[in-house]
């Protein structure tokens, strides 16, 4: 239930958010919400659909210095790499965490063939912009 209300809640919010990608084999990154948390000064919570092709990969990245990030996978598989931590699969329903200064090395659709999509949730200073850093190439 809490999924079916949670993917309710972000296709509301994807009808007025906006949307980049790379190339045809990159993630579709969403914001679909940005609220200013009023009982910590200075921060925001961000919610953010990362939606994935099948084969689909983001570039290895990191985020500003300030966001505490908590990813729940919503659908299909998803393989993770953050810092030097064994490379993991997580599938729907399980969810996985990046600490401030972390870097995501492998972020990945698990699968050639089903689409995946997860929604990360960031804690982070309420003026920072940029919210991922890709590698330098």
């Amino acid at each position: 239930m809490y999924q079916r209300i949670l993917g309710g809640a972000v296709a509301a919010l994807l009808a007025v958010s906006s949307a980049w990608a790379h190339d045809a084999n990159s993630a579709k990154v969403t914001i679909v919400f940005d609220r200013v948390l009023p009982n910590v000064p200075g921060k925001s919570m961000k919610g953010v659909l990362v939606e994935y092709a099948p084969g689909g990969t983001s570039p290895a990245h990191t985020h500003p210095r300030s966001a505490f990030i908590y990813a729940t996978v919503l659908e299909g598989a998803i393989r993770s790499q953050v810092n030097d931590g064994p490379v993991t699969v997580y599938r729907a329903g399980e969810s996985f965490a990046e600490m401030p200064g972390d870097h995501h090395a492998v972020s990945a659709n698990a699968s050639a063939t089903a689409p995946a999509r997860l929604l990360a949730v960031f804690v982070v200073d309420t003026d920072e912009t940029n919210i991922t850093i890709d590698d330098p190439q």
